[in-house]
């Protein structure tokens, strides 16, 4: 259902009280995305499991607890991670590895081709076999 003209009028006075009051926060919220979120999260997410498996692997023979307390918190982790790919699906994951490709946008398919190049070619040539006649 659309605003009225009031309401709409109100929303934008509301939007302007906002900006003269706190620019940082309205900075802030707009260049938080959904998808920059999630990979934040992410990120500290591959961290604290690489932080739960230190603790798993230096405390499990001494104490069991500690041990405990490391697999579950990268179990934990592990959530959070799949929870977040979820949520960045594929349009959000191009988005993100947008940079990675040449030409800062490219075509949509094949976008760990600008990370590795044309490797893949380069091998199968080396090693391919000519079984001709």
């Amino acid at each position: 259902m659309p605003l009225s003209e009031d309401e709409q009028r109100i929303l934008r006075e509301i939007e302007d009280n906002l900006s003269v009051t706190d620019p940082k926060l309205v900075q802030q919220v707009s260049d938080t995305t959904l998808y920059r979120h999630s990979a934040r999260l992410i990120k500290w997410s591959v961290l604290g499991f690489v932080a739960g498996l230190v603790l798993l692997l230096l405390t499990f023979t001494k104490q069991l607890w500690l041990g405990v307390l490391g697999f579950l918190i990268m179990l934990f982790c592990l959530l959070v991670i799949e929870r977040n790919v979820r949520k960045i699906g594929r349009a959000g994951f191009n988005s993100l590895t947008s940079g990675m490709r040449p030409g800062g946008g490219g075509s949509s398919s094949g976008s760990m081709k600008g990370v590795f190049g044309n490797f893949g070619k380069r091998w199968r040539d080396r090693w391919q076999r000519d079984d001709g006649p």
